[in-house]
């Protein structure tokens, strides 16, 4: 079988090492070990290992940044509802934190290499926070559309939104199943529904 590119090769290590022993032990060493290839080779293509970290947010899990993309340019595409929109939004959101989370929750053991890769973070122009103005940005749009109250706060939804999905990566595992209450799509329809509420006014 012919071997995958080099860069793709650092991208699956670097995935597969942060999900298991964090992006705090992935160092770049262990990463270009994995990968199959040396050092100096992993920064040809990757600067620093908080670039490698966005490049694999990008490209192996799931993008929330490019449904709220595609979604800010045409917020009515194919005729789709705010609500259909919003579901959607929430059960890439709730995936996305499903998995990057064990990625990057050793940094909050270090105080120190977590401030380096916020600074990090800042230069790059990204962050957790990203996503949110996202959502806000798409809100906005439909209050333009005319389909979301024009007084209607829609930074608070989104955080109210991200924030949601984001507590569910996380909240359940130490219920009795382990597993949170609602299956995936199921919570991201609910929560859509609730938050439109709110945005038009209209009872769920």
């Amino acid at each position: 079988m012919e071997q995958k590119p080099a860069r793709a090769r650092i991208i699956d290590a670097a995935h597969r090492l942060m999900l298991t022993i964090g992006l705090a032990r992935a160092t770049t060493k262990e990463i270009a070990r994995a990968a199959g290839c040396s050092e100096a080779a992993l920064y040809k293509h990757f600067p620093s290992k908080e670039e490698l970290f966005v490049v694999v947010l990008k490209e192996r899990l799931p993008k929330v940044d490019g449904v709220l993309k595609r979604l800010i340019a045409d917020p009515g595409e194919g005729e789709r509802t705010v609500e259909r929109n919003l579901t959607e939004i929430a059960r890439e959101a709730a995936l996305f934190y499903e998995q990057s989370f064990p990625i990057a929750a050793s940094l909050y053991a270090e105080p120190r290499l977590k401030a380096r890769h916020n600074a990090a973070m800042r230069e790059l122009g990204t962050g957790p926070h990203i996503p949110i103005r996202g959502l806000d940005a798409y809100l906005r749009a439909e209050q333009t559309a005319g389909r979301v109250r024009a007084d209607a706060d829609t930074y608070a939804a989104a955080s109210l939104l991200m924030g949601a999905c984001a507590q569910r990566a996380f909240a359940y595992d130490a219920t009795r199943t382990g597993e949170p209450p609602q299956p995936l799509d199921a919570f991201a329809a609910s929560v859509a529904r609730m938050l439109l509420a709110g945005l038009t006014g209209e009872r769920p």
